[in-house]
């Protein structure tokens, strides 16, 4: 295992050597809607035992980024974001398998998109990233209402519920959801995030007692580590 200690600075620095030698091929694949060139170049990262955490935020969540800059500055139609998107579902499949920890920490995690939150990624790696750290990680998807939310909080009991936002339109529903969770589990720690909070709305859960805004996945590990 690659430590990330001070110890470790140059083989964590080689890893992010490796991923930037393989960005622009990645993207370029991406962009062509090529799962096969894709798969390639994850695949023999993994096999060569790259941290999974710097593969998500660092190749596959940095090209979704990228992916999603283009088609609002409209140099690429929707339907090829939708692939884009499509292909880099399918590179978390392949990771799926290497990301549960050997030993689990006892705490629980509910993850979810809102209501007509179609976009999942970004939720799907706060899940698994939560494995990583030792947690279960019950991962709802999208577009998950709010009688389905409730229902799996009471059943699960989790120590943390994680929802996220893509659409900048849909935070009167989220503010909303957060509403009725706190209604009945008054206690229960929320985190909040997503490509929505980009433009602002950052003011509107200022004030929510017990709800904190993430913007990367070092500020959901660093919260984490307070329940240990």
């Amino acid at each position: 295992m690659i430590r990330t200690d001070s110890a470790a600075t140059g083989t964590v620095d080689i890893w992010s050597a490796r991923i930037e030698e393989s960005y622009d091929r990645h993207l370029e694949f991406l962009l062509a809607g090529d799962r096969t060139g894709c798969s390639g170049i994850v695949s023999q990262l993994l096999d060569d035992g790259i941290p999974i955490r710097k593969l998500y935020v660092e190749l596959l969540q940095r090209s979704l980024y990228e992916v999603g800059v283009l088609w609002e500055q409209n140099r690429i139609s929707v339907a090829r974001e939708h692939v884009a998107t499509a292909i880099t579902e399918f590179l978390l499949n392949l990771v799926y398998p290497r990301i549960f920890a050997d030993e689990h920490c006892g705490r629980t995690a509910v993850v979810a998109c809102i209501a007509n939150e179609q976009h999942l990624l970004g939720a799907r790696m706060v899940a698994d990233i939560l494995e990583l750290n030792g947690w279960h990680g019950h991962f709802l998807g999208a577009n998950t209402t709010a009688t389905e939310l409730l229902s799996l909080i009471t059943e699960t009991q989790p120590d943390l519920l994680a929802l996220s936002l893509s659409l900048r339109s849909n935070l009167p529903s989220l503010l909303a959801v957060v509403d009725l969770v706190q209604q009945s589990f008054p206690e229960l720690a929320i985190i909040v995030g997503g490509q929505a909070f980009r433009s602002g709305g950052h003011e509107l859960l200022a004030g929510l007692h017990g709800v904190t805004q993430l913007t990367s996945i070092d500020q959901l590990e660093e919260l984490i580590r307070r329940f240990h």
